[in-house]
């Protein structure tokens, strides 16, 4: 978590432009305050950063002993997802192919409740964390876990930073573990080496699945201080291309509201509103969605919609693009999400 956001936990990133971000100026937004900056770059770049995210770690399990959601593994012809929550809304995933007891992590944030599930509850040792990103409410179990599970490999972006990184990826490298073949997809805009993983079914007769960080989340996105609009869309139409069936697996608990925020700008999509009832519906965590429910409501896997155009009173210009276009509608939602407050 960024201790300069004010809105949960989308987090503030600068890796490769800490210069704009110290001069005042951060991508597409213009002019954010120089002590967020400031602040940002000793989050991510110092000691400092990581003992304030130890410090939210411990304030987290104090107000939820047991997690901020109940977690309800799923599984599908042998590989089991489960969901882990930690800190205040973040997911940490542990992914088991059962037949070979093999297990990996997705962005283990606390390590202790990883640990306790994978080895006390699970019985399993750990392979390999999949790292999605440098924030430490996503990477700061890393360490901690590599030292317990001694042959455990990190695997992330070479251009993120990730805490005890072992094993660099790149857009479309692929890993195995067991029956489990995830391929790494390249996605900068949340940080410039933001990986999603996309864990194929087709070994096991499943639907694939998606753990998406902090560039997707149901019915939302995650800031874009680290690039603009342009590359944010490009990595967005990434997880649009996929097929509808595939499971999507996020970084945090924002569903409702997100949901919310998505009837400011579509009123009238009958998707969203059937979506926002089920997850009022729920008791413990709202996940998996799928790719092709978010296609339906996510306004921001929806630049292309005429309905969104006219709500946010935006035309394309006859010199722009239809991509240029796309960002910039791209851009006008993330600014409204940002100023979004819940009535």
């Amino acid at each position: 978590m960024s201790p300069m956001c004010t809105e949960q936990n989308e987090n503030l990133s600068d890796h490769g432009d800490t210069l704009k971000c110290l001069l005042g100026i951060s991508g597409i937004f213009g002019e954010i305050s120089l002590r967020s900056c400031v602040m940002y770059t000793l989050y991510t770049r110092t000691w400092l950063g990581y003992m304030y995210y130890k410090r939210q770690l411990r304030k987290a399990r104090e107000r939820y002993p047991v997690g901020h959601s109940t977690a309800k593994p799923m599984e599908f012809n042998g590989i089991k997802i489960i969901p882990i929550s930690v800190l205040s809304d973040n997911y940490s995933y542990l992914v088991i192919d059962t037949a070979s007891g093999v297990a990996v992590v997705v962005d283990p944030a606390d390590p202790q409740t990883v640990q306790v599930n994978a080895s006390a509850e699970e019985g399993v040792m750990l392979e390999a964390i999949l790292c999605t990103h440098k924030h430490w409410d996503h990477s700061g179990g890393n360490k901690g876990l590599k030292r317990l599970h001694g042959s455990c490999r990190v695997y992330g972006s070479v251009d993120d930073n990730i805490p005890g990184l072992t094993h660099p990826l790149s857009h479309k490298d692929s890993v195995t573990f067991g029956r489990m073949h995830f391929k790494a997809l390249f996605t900068p805009g949340h940080t410039v080496g933001h990986i999603i993983y996309l864990l194929d079914g087709g070994a096991t007769g499943t639907p694939s699945s998606l753990f998406s960080g902090d560039l997707v989340f149901l019915s939302g996105c995650g800031r874009m201080f680290e690039g603009n609009a342009t590359s944010m869309l490009s990595s967005l139409d990434t997880v649009a291309s996929l097929s509808d069936d595939t499971l999507l697996w996020p970084g945090h608990e924002y569903a409702e509201d997100n949901l919310l925020f998505a009837a400011e700008v579509e009123p009238r999509n009958a998707a969203r509103e059937t979506k926002y009832q089920w997850v009022l519906q729920q008791r413990c965590q709202k996940l998996p969605s799928t790719i092709g429910e978010e296609r339906q409501y996510n306004p921001f896997l929806r630049s292309h919609s005429a309905e969104l155009h006219l709500a946010l009173g935006l035309q394309q210009s006859q010199d722009e693009d239809w991509t240029q276009f796309r960002a910039r509608v791209l851009e006008e939602l993330r600014k409204r999400k940002d100023l979004y407050k819940r009535r």
